[in-house]
């Protein structure tokens, strides 16, 4: 009897040991990124959506992708659609629809850039983009309208102390509104950010002359990288500021973008702070890839290995 009594003790004991363990690796995985969907930037299908949102969409889905990013459409609004439209749709195929890229000002190209080229090989056209500087309430609502958790500013003018300021007042004025409209407001960064402007470098003026608790920041990874900034660093400085990702690869040189690994950035100690940062989604995202699917392929397949 005592020998049964020691047996069924140490049992419980075993079993408790076993489901506190349990309980820690689950509440450690669940702050992990591994533990997230892997989502899409559809920016990446921007010179192909259009010609089939429908179906485009699905192959997104079969291909594993489980959340999306929207952005801008050669249709218009939302993929030819209005926010509940896209919002009914993506569900009813399996997508959740996270976030929303807008423009921070009226879209112009930079001086001796030329507007991409479609599949025809002829230069795209747009229509007029709606932008946060003239039209921030008519774009909180819409997305507010879709059922969207995320609204992000895609790019502003930097290029001047003066625009920096300028951009940073339509930020804090928009993420004011976003936030009464039950929305989370981000920044969306390119390498731009990171290079001084008049002896200041724009990133760091938009953390520090922002509310963190009304604008949040979409950290591109890559983009922060080619900046020459270290992402864990921006994480240690500003914990909890970068709910979302994007997250594209870069050659060797840091000038050619590339699926994710298929490049030379190491994202394990990125994905390892994904805590710190205060990550919820990440979106994959290749700007004007040759061959959009096989980019996207590649880099889910890698993203997958990645997290396993």
């Amino acid at each position: 009897m005592k020998r049964r009594n020691f047996l069924m003790q140490t049992g419980a004991m075993a079993l408790s040991g076993l489901l506190t363990a349990n309980k820690l690796s689950a509440n450690f995985l669940s702050d992990s990124a591994a533990m997230r969907p892997i989502g899409l930037g559809l920016f990446t299908l921007f010179n192909v959506i259009d010609q089939d949102v429908t179906g485009i969409l699905k192959k997104v889905a079969a291909l594993g992708y489980q959340e999306i990013e929207s952005a801008f459409s050669k249709k218009g609004g939302y993929y030819g659609m209005k926010p509940q439209e896209f919002a009914a749709f993506t569900k009813d195929i399996g997508l959740t629809w996270q976030s929303h890229h807008v423009l921070g000002a009226p879209f112009k190209l930079p001086p001796g850039a030329k507007m991409p080229t479609g599949a025809d090989g002829k230069p795209i056209s747009i229509p007029p983009m709606r932008n946060l500087r003239d039209n921030y309430q008519e774009l909180i609502d819409e997305a507010a309208a879709g059922g969207v958790k995320y609204l992000v500013c895609a790019n502003t003018p930097i290029g001047t102390l003066d625009e920096i300021k300028s951009s940073i007042d339509v930020l804090n004025k928009s993420a004011e509104a976003a936030k009464k409209a039950g929305l989370i407001f981000c920044y969306h960064n390119h390498d731009a950010e990171f290079k001084k402007v008049e002896g200041q470098v724009p990133y760091d003026m938009l953390l520090s002359q922002t509310d963190p608790n009304n604008l949040k920041m979409e950290l591109d990874l890559a983009w922060a990288v080619k900046g020459g900034y270290d992402p864990v660093a921006l994480f240690k400085q500003h914990p909890g500021r970068f709910p979302l990702w994007h997250v594209k690869d870069l050659t060797q040189d840091r000038q050619t973008i590339q699926p994710v690994g298929s490049g030379t950035i190491d994202f394990k100690p990125i994905f390892d702070q994904a805590k710190l940062a205060g990550l919820q989604h990440f979106f994959v995202e290749h700007d004007m890839p040759a061959d959009p699917f096989a980019s996207i392929s590649t880099s889910i397949q890698n993203l997958k290995k990645l997290l396993s």
